[in-house]
């Protein structure tokens, strides 16, 4: 491989740093991580988008959330259909694997996915209707929460869309034998969440009401 490049400095410089400070002051910890391996209580999906920090939000450390992080937090269908299908194998390993007790689907407000999605479904991205566009067949996933988008402004209907993301995804991971085997076994419980970035603030979905509310 002839093009992989040594790493920035700057990123170098911040190893060091965490080396010789988090690292060392936390090195017994580190290491019984390393040795009894991992045991997440929770998965988390969510937006590949860097403004979107599981861990920061509910406190977390290493090795309590099993996180897969995607365009625009979806989940697709099962489909077996012997390609390759990076989601769709980690909440596998999730459920199968690591046994976790709750997955969460994270999605979150300014989603350049989610934009995306809304712009190619009302004509707006061309770009993206085609076939060798991996974004645009990707948000294939959420087309049909664009048709059910309630009227308004364009900022009140992406966000509805972003809030669709979610519950498409909910109910994609019903569609995989091995979750709705897990959930009627009640060895699982799964979570739709919606996070305001400047704001700060976290919703839930209510599946009785059909709404999300603030936690």
């Amino acid at each position: 491989m002839d093009h992989a490049r040594p790493l920035p400095a700057y990123l170098v410089n911040r190893y060091h740093g965490w080396k010789a400070t988090i690292y060392t002051e936390n090195r017994g910890w580190y290491r019984r991580l390393a040795e009894d391996g991992q045991h997440p209580r929770s998965m988390v999906i969510s937006c590949c988008d860097s403004r979107v920090h599981v861990t920061s939000i509910f406190g977390a450390d290493q090795g309590e959330f099993f996180i897969h992080r995607n365009i625009a937090n979806l989940v697709p269908p099962f489909n077996p259909d012997g390609h390759h299908h990076g989601t769709s194998a980690a909440v596998e390993y999730a459920i199968r694997g690591l046994k976790v007790a709750h997955l969460i689907v994270l999605g979150h407000s300014g989603c350049g996915g989610v934009e995306g999605c809304y712009n190619m479904c009302s004509g707006n991205a061309p770009e993206l209707e085609e076939a060798n566009s991996f974004v645009g067949r990707w948000m294939d996933i959420l087309r049909p929460g664009y048709a059910d988008l309630p009227d308004g402004d364009d900022a009140t209907r992406k966000q509805a869309l972003e809030k669709a993301s979610v519950v498409i995804s909910l109910e994609n991971l019903m569609t995989f034998p091995f979750v709705k085997e897990a959930v009627a076994a009640e060895a699982l419980s799964i979570h739709g969440l919606w996070n305001d970035i400047g704001e700060g603030s976290l919703e839930a979905y209510d599946p009785i009401s059909g709404a999300f509310k603030e936690i």
